[in-house]
């Protein structure tokens, strides 16, 4: 940590070429003031990508940024947010504390919260930052999560522990075992130390999977960001009933909160009606898909469901949806000369459910750029037709 980059006309210099041109900069700049300017333009570009993700700390004045794959990495203040409303007690304790983003949010909730980094570096960046922020309930540890949690006689009320999604065999993984620190094999040492574990995972991992490996989870929630989802939590509970796990999924976006809530027992058995389009179509949003509660969301809004493998749904009557709504304004088959008489549309948004051919190349065949205000899914309906649902934005 460069404490010569705090000085105020260094910082001034950072606020003041924020929108400039990285690589221009770094062609005029060797250094400012006798910092390197490598230094000056990692805090910048950093700092960039602060103002929507963390506006709390891209706001307050003397903020020290890591370098820009700690941003990457951490949670946004929306998703920390809705992890604190997760969890309560006196003590919490991240095993993987990052950036400090996940604690900040855990600290409005919790009387004493620790924060374990094994970067001694960005153990320190943190220690400074929560100063700046004003935070005196957070301790920040250097060191590994795991091994103090093994030496530690202290019990929790609960561990957070954000195993990283990434090593130097697999790159990007897709198990738990592979991640970093290895929480299914240590799944006892934190049963011990807490009644209650959230564990982050990417949403990359598949739930089946997750569920095989992890013991006692109580529930899993699917967080998306602006209909993208972000991350899975593995809410574990030492007393839990693992045959009745609740499925709970988040879109968060700029102007609602949109919440669908389902049993995974229930998923599993329950019958739903099929049927061909009526008037209005509806896709749920991508929480909803990740999380699979396909049956759950047609019982819930009383919805047909256009073959059981589209994951589209349709009604005669418009109603709220979690997810995208549609009317429906034609119905054809995939085939050029049909659309080119039924349609004749040079661009539109096009979608694929349950469909043999990729959205290039129905585009190709078609010849339709992207945009508009015309959304067109392709999908296998009911009898196992091959159609394009002609359909605009409710």
């Amino acid at each position: 940590m460069n404490l010569a980059l705090l000085q105020p006309k260094i910082q001034q210099f950072i606020n003041d070429h924020l929108k400039a041109d990285p690589t221009k900069l770094l062609l005029k700049h060797k250094e400012v003031s006798g910092i390197p300017f490598a230094e000056i333009i990692e805090q910048i570009q950093a700092k960039i990508r602060c103002e929507k993700k963390l506006p709390a700390w891209f706001a307050t004045e003397n903020i020290y940024f890591p370098n820009k794959l700690n941003i990457e990495q951490t949670s946004s203040e929306q998703t920390a947010n809705y992890k604190a409303t997760l969890l309560q007690g006196n003590s919490l304790i991240d095993l993987t504390g990052g950036f400090g983003v996940d604690c900040y949010a855990f600290s409005k909730q919790f009387q004493k919260v620790t924060h374990c980094e094994i970067s001694s570096q960005l153990s320190e960046i943190v220690t400074y930052n929560y100063n700046i922020l004003g935070i005196d309930t957070i301790e920040t540890i250097n060191t590994d999560g795991i091994e103090y949690l093994k030496e530690t006689s202290q019990k929790y009320d609960c561990i957070y522990i954000d195993p990283s999604r990434r090593n130097d065999i697999k790159g990007k993984v897709f198990l738990l075992e592979d991640c970093l620190p290895d929480v299914v094999s240590h799944q006892e040492l934190l049963y011990t130390k807490a009644n209650t574990i959230l564990i982050k995972t990417s949403p990359l991992l598949d739930i089946t999977n997750g569920l095989r490996a992890l013991k006692h989870v109580k529930e899993i929630h699917v967080v998306a960001v602006q209909n993208e989802v972000k991350e899975l939590l593995w809410l574990i509970d030492t007393k839990s009933n693992t045959e009745n796990i609740s499925i709970k999924t988040i879109n968060l976006t700029n102007k609602a909160q949109m919440f669908f809530n389902f049993q995974l027992s229930e998923e599993k058995q329950l019958t739903i009606n099929y049927g061909e389009p009526k008037k209005y179509v509806y896709e749920p949003n991508a929480a909803i898909m990740k999380a699979g509660g396909f049956s759950s969301i047609a019982k819930a809004f009383q919805l047909e469901k256009l073959h059981p493998h589209s994951h589209l749904y349709t009604s005669d009557t418009l109603i709220d949806f979690p997810g995208r709504r549609f009317q429906i304004q034609k119905i054809i088959p995939f085939n050029k000369k049909v659309f080119k008489k039924e349609l004749n549309l040079s661009k539109a948004n096009i979608t694929t459910r349950n469909f043999p051919v990729s959205v290039a190349t129905i585009r190709k065949k078609l010849t339709l750029a992207d945009g508009g205000s015309d959304f067109l899914f392709a999908t296998t309906l009911l009898s196992e037709n091959k159609a394009i649902l002609h359909c605009l934005k409710v």
